[in-house]
């Protein structure tokens, strides 16, 4: 009984590995990628119509974003980013994704998600900084979410 316990514990298959996990690869604009950026330009002072680091505007701070980090070249303006990507709705907004604001009757204002409800913009009162959508300021803004990378 022994020998045919053991005859069959050798012709059985042997149990298949367990795959190794996938390896998590940084999309380029992923949250560490996009904090690293931040930390460059933090504090850079909000100048119109600027593309450096003596002062930047918001959608310019978008461009450069998607042009360092993806590769991808993104409008000059606020309207005209407006027109690109597709729409996401508010709480699927994910890294990356363009987050707008009507700052005034004509004004408007963009930034950079970086998940969950923060993001990174230019502000015209502090500069490069990063920002919360639970900020009473921002929700009372708050207009549309695109999408231009996937």
């Amino acid at each position: 009984m022994l020998l045919a316990l053991w005859l069959a514990a050798c012709s059985s298959k042997p149990e298949p590995e367990p795959a190794p996990p996938p390896v998590a690869v940084a999309t380029p604009l992923s949250e560490p990628r996009l904090l690293t950026l931040f930390k460059q330009w933090e504090g850079v002072p909000y100048r119109l119509g600027g593309m450096s680091k003596r002062g930047i505007d918001c959608s310019g701070f978008t461009l450069m974003v998607y042009r360092d980090l993806a590769g991808v070249s993104l409008p000059r303006t606020v309207n005209e980013q407006l027109t690109g990507g597709k729409a996401v709705s508010r709480g699927q907004q994910r890294p990356g994704d363009l987050i707008f604001f009507k700052t005034g009757r004509n004004n408007r204002h963009v930034g950079v998600s970086l998940g969950g409800d923060r993001f990174v913009h230019a502000s015209t009162s502090s500069g490069v900084i990063i920002s919360s959508l639970s900020n009473s300021y921002w929700q009372q803004k708050f207009w549309q979410i695109r999408r231009y990378a996937d």
